[in-house]
């Protein structure tokens, strides 16, 4: 899971599916490391719109505001170009023997990705193409 402000990014990685537990998880993180309010913009994946991060919103007293792209929109989510770019120039042909070797990899990548604000702002430019 991940959330790109203008010139960074913010990352957990979980094994298996995402699930409401997991999005609250990722948002505190967000809120810990992010000052002030919050504007979190996502894609309508069932978990972002569960009981528990509705629940979890109102908690935060209106530091967090959630905002949803159009259904069936990946090209206008700057997320979805930071995973495309991790999965074809960070990760290919990489072999792990164990999730520990994958989940370790996978991490130095996206922290040396997170080094690059330039490369973060493409992120945005392509989304901003349409």
């Amino acid at each position: 899971m991940a959330g790109v402000t203008w010139r960074k990014f913010y990352f957990r990685l979980f094994p298996g599916s995402i699930r409401s537990a997991q999005v609250v998880q990722f948002l505190r993180h967000l809120l810990r490391h992010i000052p002030g309010k919050v504007l979190v913009i996502w894609d309508g994946l069932r978990s972002h719109r569960s009981r528990m991060v509705s629940e979890f919103v109102i908690e935060t007293r209106g530091r967090l505001e959630l905002e949803f792209l159009p259904a069936y929109a990946p090209e206008l989510n700057p997320v979805e170009y930071l995973w495309g770019y991790w999965k074809h120039h960070e990760l290919p042909n990489f072999c792990p023997k164990s999730f520990f070797e994958l989940s370790s990899h996978a991490r130095n990548a996206l922290r040396r990705m997170r080094r690059r604000p330039t490369l973060v702002t493409a992120f945005w430019k392509q989304a901003e193409l349409f």
